[in-house]
């Protein structure tokens, strides 16, 4: 496992402790979560693929209504 060091100003951390508390989760806890959201995300080609569905879809049930 590999550990990192990340600065917060007062007000961030202060924030991420709140956060923590409503949750009943620790910081390292939230950290690690939004950390595993922002990678989760899919990459550009997958959107603008998704995209491309979307606005064939719309434009199929559109002629179809």
């Amino acid at each position: 496992m590999t550990t990192i060091t990340v600065s917060l100003s007062d007000e961030e951390m202060h924030q991420l402790e709140e956060l923590s508390k409503r949750e009943g989760l620790t910081v390292e806890q939230m950290v690690r979560l939004g950390i595993n959201d922002f990678i989760g995300l899919p990459d550009d080609a997958f959107c603008a693929a998704a995209k491309r569905a979307m606005d064939k879809n719309a434009e199929l049930y559109r002629r179809l209504s």
